[in-house]
């Protein structure tokens, strides 16, 4: 099982990600993030770490998430193992989930925020993953979620993006999350007015919960002042 969220920011090129997984290192192989560009999370029965290769080259070049995608699965004679989400900088998303990924197979795609995973508990953690977050970032969660409304982003909802995820995150766990269990989780941002956040834990019992605790670490002085010195250009 992997579940991912990714989420782009049109008015800032604000882009994030976020995966957790029943297995080891999620966070080395699934999501790729582009500030300004889009981003992209491989996973399924087997990720192809090839895929985000192509889809950032396409999306360069101009082209949506759905014709990125398309040509790295056209490309992959093993795409019925994959499941892949790709974003573009306008906030537009595409999912390719192959017939030989394990149940339960579940996706949600909003502009500008998706979802998407695989042999999940059941339909309900996806759900829960990508309406949390939008309870927390938006002013409109409910027209967003029930009607596809362009979400109305907090005015400072980027300052907190990392507790955001991972609030979103451990309430999708608590709802089953992997039905294996989470073993592993990871998030990434970047952004053109912050160094990138980009925090990984590799193994863990409760990795929502590391994650966090990850988090206070980067919150704390020293090491946010550490990070405000970094040039973001």
């Amino acid at each position: 099982m992997t579940l991912s969220l990714i989420h782009v920011q049109p008015a800032t090129g604000t882009v994030a990600a976020l995966t957790a997984t029943g297995g080891v290192a999620v966070g080395g192989y699934v999501h790729h993030v582009w500030r300004g560009l889009g981003a992209c999370a491989t996973q399924g029965l087997a990720t192809n770490p090839w895929y985000p290769e192509g889809i950032r080259r396409a999306l360069q070049q101009g082209h949506s998430a759905d014709e990125a995608l398309a040509q790295v699965v056209h490309h992959d004679t093993g795409a019925s193992r994959r499941q892949c989400l790709a974003m573009n900088a306008r906030g537009q998303a595409a999912v390719h989930s192959g017939h030989d990924n394990l149940p339960v197979v579940a996706t949600e795609l909003r502009s500008t925020v998706a979802v998407t995973g695989n042999m999940l508990a059941d339909a309900q953690v996806a759900e829960t993953l990508l309406r949390r977050f939008l309870m927390q970032a938006c002013t409109n969660p409910d027209n967003v979620w029930s009607q596809g409304a362009p979400p109305r982003y907090r005015e400072d909802y980027e300052t907190c993006l990392p507790e955001i995820l991972i609030e979103a995150l451990e309430a999708a766990l608590q709802d089953g999350g992997d039905r294996r269990g989470a073993r592993s989780a990871a998030l990434r941002i970047e952004s053109f007015s912050t160094a990138p956040i980009d925090l990984r834990v590799d193994w863990d019992e409760s990795p929502g919960e590391a994650l966090r605790a990850l988090v206070c670490r980067v919150r704390a002085p020293e090491f946010a002042d550490f990070l405000a010195s970094l040039p973001t250009h």
